[in-house]
């Protein structure tokens, strides 16, 4: 069984790595890939008339790591999303 453990920091993912051992694959987003649309109502990527649903996008500097992610998911049984408890933990 392969797993893919995806977490924000390049240097973390090499020192998870370690831990998990063979059946993991540790890699990096290398920080946060989506942001809030500034389209739409009002240019907030929020809809305060559906229950303040967010709209994202992914950001234009971030468009081949996401690339990357995704053919790396495409080899796995289970994928794991690690990220920091914070804002740009959210936004992977």
């Amino acid at each position: 069984m392969k797993n893919l453990v995806i977490v924000e920091s390049p240097s973390k993912s090499k020192t998870i790595e370690k831990y998990l051992g063979k059946d993991f694959e540790v890699v990096s987003s290398k920080g946060h890939i989506r942001d809030l649309a500034t389209r739409g109502k009002d240019g907030l990527g929020v809809d305060f008339e559906d229950d303040f649903k967010a709209t994202y996008v992914i950001s234009k500097e971030k468009r081949d790591t996401v690339k990357e992610l995704k053919a790396k998911v495409k080899g796995v049984d289970k994928v794991y999303l690690a990220t920091d408890p914070d804002r740009e933990g959210e936004a992977i």
